[in-house]
């Protein structure tokens, strides 16, 4: 996984490191950002890149990211993803998911993430078989 992956563990490696310039410079000016089960969360630009990480790595100061799998086709990279640390609040973050990344002259172009907060109580598998089948009790 050449040059791609080695674009993500620049970045994997400047959120370890709490470096936002060093994230940053993973990042083309005109990065497009989608999440597809959140779409207002979508944006474009780094000056949200930054907005949004200046944020995070102020409230976490422990935040960590892992990356758990990996795969890599062409200019496209798929992570698997675990973001961990302590929110301002003292909860924990707890996030996981896969990230879904573009690759441009050795930096990110776009992204694609279906990361979320785990939720470790709530609905089984049963129930969620049968709230998406339409099925569920009232």
């Amino acid at each position: 996984m050449g040059g791609a992956r080695a674009v993500l563990d620049r970045l994997t490696a400047a959120q370890n490191e709490h470096d936002l310039e060093g994230m940053l410079a993973c990042f083309h000016d005109d990065y497009r950002s989608e999440q597809p089960l959140f779409p207002s969360r979508s944006f474009q630009g780094i000056d949200q890149v930054r907005a949004n990480w200046s944020a995070l790595l102020a409230a976490i100061p422990d935040f960590r990211a892992e990356v758990l799998r990996s795969a890599a086709d062409g200019d496209t990279v798929f992570l698997e993803v675990r973001w961990t640390g302590t929110k301002a609040d003292g909860t924990p973050l707890e996030e996981r998911g896969v990230l879904i990344a573009g690759v441009r002259d050795d930096r990110i172009s776009w992204g694609r993430l279906y990361i979320d907060e785990l939720q470790p109580e709530g609905a089984d598998i049963d129930a969620t078989v049968r709230r998406m089948a339409g099925t569920q009790d009232s």
